[in-house]
């Protein structure tokens, strides 16, 4: 290996070269899937044997040691630092270098077996697409070039939820979250070089479908009974994964056995059950639409001044969804307390509800802020509701649009539909705005950015900042976003 150029190093006022035995050498370790304590045990493991280690990256430093990364997963990470290309100018080192330095007590010479490989960039005129590895750093078109695979990768990540390995799921996610947001249709394996989060599994199904047309795999998983069963059963309004299993496992494989075997079932459950084809029907942008009025008016007459915001995918754009999201606040801190109840019962006495369940909020930001883990489930007053939506009718005489009141006395007037309603105070608008708009896996990413990266944690109600022990207050989206140092990103583009 040739040897790199030997730069100048500042050194910091308590490293002088009294104490610092090798300053040709300048050490960064990567906290990166080590974690904080690990780093500060080697730092201070390394010093005291006359390293010099340095706390943050700089252009000073000339080798990067890391434990469980891969070289390109180093490089990304430079990269998302520095902005630049720093594979030529550092040593990319894997944990093995530092330990075996530490028992000679002195840089051993780097092998190859120390060395992180980098997958080669492509020439200029190669096809080849580069992507940044965090979702939340990509902009995600709704509509993209790729749906022949990603469509097949999310029946794999669907399936290993269903068998309860995550780990799995969210790694076929990621694969799929990566495809979508490629500029141009894949045509060959070429195309995927150096592309983050595709791991062996999803690489295989991609080449199977790119020489023969479909998988093998995703096919069998498609057609099996477990399949097509959980699907059908975690469809019911209701129903988790661990139900669904229990019940499929018991020899029940659709919303009809459930009924034939005089399963107990709870109300959101017999809910579920007897508006199951209502709510297998995608809710289309005009019925969100017609439910933003209703909404709407029965927030204004019980709290005038209050905002309401359309969520979920269809702020991201999608025409068709399976479910309505509206987030509530008040300009004036406090207003929106006890909102949700008195919503509730304007619905109720419009006979607009068929069913609901309503939760108080319970976020103390004392106790549920910096200790409590970030995740997707926040604790606000919240409703999950199915509405009874008037169609409009067509006269068969006229042809023409008859009232809501005259469709509403037909069987077929009117059709049962998801909406959950959210209540957030003014303080945490922002962060309940940025999580209750999606994707899941770009909030997911979003979570993992801020924790992995920036040493923060992110909800749906705020933002904490672990090194300065502070929470990080915010009236938008953008000034989150800008918090995270990451470039701001439209609802439009985050279909991770």
């Amino acid at each position: 290996m040739i040897p790199l150029k030997r730069r100048k190093v500042s050194l910091p006022v308590n490293q002088q070269n009294d104490t610092c035995k090798f300053p040709h050498v300048s050490i960064f370790i990567l906290e990166r899937k080590m974690g904080a304590s690990r780093r500060a045990f080697l730092t201070r493991l390394g010093r005291s044997k006359g390293f010099l280690i340095e706390e943050i990256y700089s252009s000073s430093i000339t080798h990067v040691v890391s434990e469980n990364n891969s070289g390109d997963e180093v490089q990304a990470w430079l990269g998302n630092q520095t902005g630049q290309d720093t594979s030529s100018s550092v040593h990319l080192l894997d944990i093995r270098w530092f330990t075996e330095s530490m028992d000679a007590g002195q840089p051993v010479i780097i092998q190859d077996r120390h060395i992180l490989k980098v997958k080669p960039k492509p020439d200029g005129d190669h096809t080849a697409m580069l992507l940044k590895s965090y979702a939340c750093q990509r902009r995600t078109p709704l509509k993209h070039h790729n749906s022949f695979l990603t469509e097949a990768l999310e029946i794999l990540a669907q399936n290993a939820e269903y068998n309860d390995n995550e780990g799995r799921s969210v790694a076929f996610r990621r694969a799929a979250s990566v495809l979508k947001a490629l500029p141009r249709r894949v045509r060959s394996m070429e195309d995927l070089r150096c592309l983050p989060c595709l791991g062996d599994h999803s690489q295989r199904v991609i080449k199977e479908i790119l020489e023969d047309g479909s998988s093998r795999e995703v096919e069998s998983t498609r057609q099996s009974e477990q399949y097509q069963a959980m699907k059908a059963l975690t469809g019911i309004f209701g129903v988790g994964v661990r139900t669904a299993d229990r019940w499929f496992r018991e020899g029940l494989r659709s919303p009809d056995d459930l009924i034939r075997t005089g399963q107990q079932l709870n109300r959101a459950q017999q809910a579920g059950v007897q508006y199951y084809d209502d709510l297998q029907k995608p809710v289309t942008m005009a019925e969100a639409d017609v439910i933003s009025d209703i909404v709407e008016k029965a927030v204004h007459s019980v709290l005038p001044g209050a905002e309401i915001q359309l969520m979920g995918g269809f702020r991201r754009g999608k025409e068709v969804g399976h479910d309505v999201d509206f987030l509530i606040t008040h300009p004036e801190e406090g207003k929106e307390e006890g909102l949700m109840p008195k919503i509730t019962k304007w619905l109720e006495e419009q006979g607009l509800l068929l069913y609901q369940k309503t939760t108080r909020n319970s976020y103390l930001e004392k106790t549920d802020g910096p200790a409590r883990a970030s995740s997707n489930m926040d604790r606000f007053e919240r409703c999950f509701s199915i509405f009874k939506l008037q169609k409009p009718a067509v006269s068969r005489e006229s042809n023409c649009t008859v009232s809501a009141e005259d469709a509403g006395s037909e069987a077929s007037g009117w059709r049962a539909v998801r909406v959950d309603l959210v209540v957030s105070p003014c303080s945490q608008f922002a962060f309940a705005t940025l999580g209750w708009t999606g994707s899941k896996l770009f909030e997911r990413e979003l979570r993992r950015w801020a924790g992995q990266e920036k040493h923060m944690s992110l909800s749906s109600h705020a933002l904490y900042d672990s090194t300065q022990n502070l929470y990080l207050r915010a009236k938008t989206e953008e000034e989150i976003f800008s918090y995270l140092g990451l470039e701001f990103i439209p609802p439009s583009e985050r279909n991770a």
